[in-house]
C-alpha cells in the first residue's frame, strides 16, 4: 500500500528575510505609556539597531516634532496624518534600513491595523505601540484593540486614582465635551479606579442633568401679572 507523504517548502525570499514584531502597550491616562514605549525604544538604540518614533499629527500638547512624557522626556518624532504615508515621506532606502518603528498615541491612527501588518509581517519591522485601549466612557478607543491579535507582547499598565491612590484601569474627563477625540492632558482628564469612576459618572450626570433642568426652567415663559 503506497504511503503518502506531506512535505513543506520555504521559500528563499522567507529564509532571508527578518521576522518582524508587533508590541503593544496600553492604558489609561497618565500611566506611563510614552515612558514605556522610550524606554523601549531606547534599549533597541543601544541594542545599535535604527528606530523611528512616529506620533499623530493631532497631538500638539507638549511638542510637534518630539514624543513627549508627562514630565518632560522627550524623544524626536515623525508627527503625521496617517502611518500609511510614512514610508514614502521617510524615504524608500532609508526605511529599509530601519529595524524598529515606535509609535506613540496609536489611537489616532485609523490605519494601524494595516500599517502593523504590512511593517511586521512584509518588511520585517519591530513595531511598538504605545495608545490608549478605551476612551473617557470605557469603548474601545480607535483600532489599538484591534491589533492585540497581531501582537508578540501586550503590555497592560495602570496609573494611580487621582482621588483614593488606588490602582486605576479608567481615564475619567473632566469636562462636558462629548466628542471622542478630545486632546488634552490633566485639565482635562483624570485617572480613576472603577468605584470612583462609578461614582463620578454618577455625580457627572446628576450635576448634568441638574443643569439642564435649569436652563428649561429659564426658557419657559413666564404669564404676565
Amino acid at each position: 500500500m503506497a504511503s503518502s507523504s506531506f512535505s513543506l517548502s520555504l521559500d528563499s525570499k522567507d529564509l532571508s528575510h527578518s521576522s518582524g514584531e508587533v508590541h503593544v502597550i496600553v492604558g489609561p491616562m497618565f500611566a506611563g505609556k510614552t515612558t514605556a514605549l522610550l524606554r523601549r525604544i531606547k534599549s533597541e538604540l543601544n541594542a545599535a539597531r535604527n528606530v523611528v518614533m512616529l506620533k499623530s499629527s493631532k497631538d500638539t500638547r507638549y511638542a510637534t516634532d518630539s514624543v513627549v512624557t508627562h514630565d518632560g522626556i522627550k524623544f524626536p518624532c515623525w508627527a503625521l496624518p496617517n502611518l500609511l504615508s510614512f514610508k514614502e515621506k521617510y524615504g524608500h532606502d532609508a526605511y529599509q534600513k530601519l529595524d524598529v518603528i515606535g509609535i506613540d498615541e496609536a489611537q489616532f491612527f485609523e490605519d494601524l491595523y494595516e500599517f502593523c501588518c504590512k511593517a511586521a509581517d512584509e518588511d520585517g519591522k519591530t513595531v511598538i505601540v504605545a495608545g490608549l485601549d478605551g476612551d473617557y466612557l470605557r469603548r474601545s478607543f480607535g483600532s489599538v484593540l484591534h491589533i492585540i491579535p497581531l501582537a508578540d507582547s501586550v503590555t497592560k499598565l495602570t496609573a494611580r486614582c487621582e482621588l483614593c491612590g488606588k490602582r486605576a484601569f479608567f481615564t475619567l474627563r473632566k469636562t462636558e465635551h462629548q466628542e471622542t477625540e478630545l486632546i488634552g492632558g490633566a485639565d482635562v482628564y483624570m485617572p480613576v479606579c472603577r468605584l470612583h469612576y462609578m461614582n463620578s459618572q454618577v455625580a457627572e450626570r446628576i450635576v448634568l442633568q441638574s443643569q439642564a433642568v435649569k436652563t428649561d426652567s429659564l426658557l419657559e415663559p413666564t404669564a404676565d401679572v
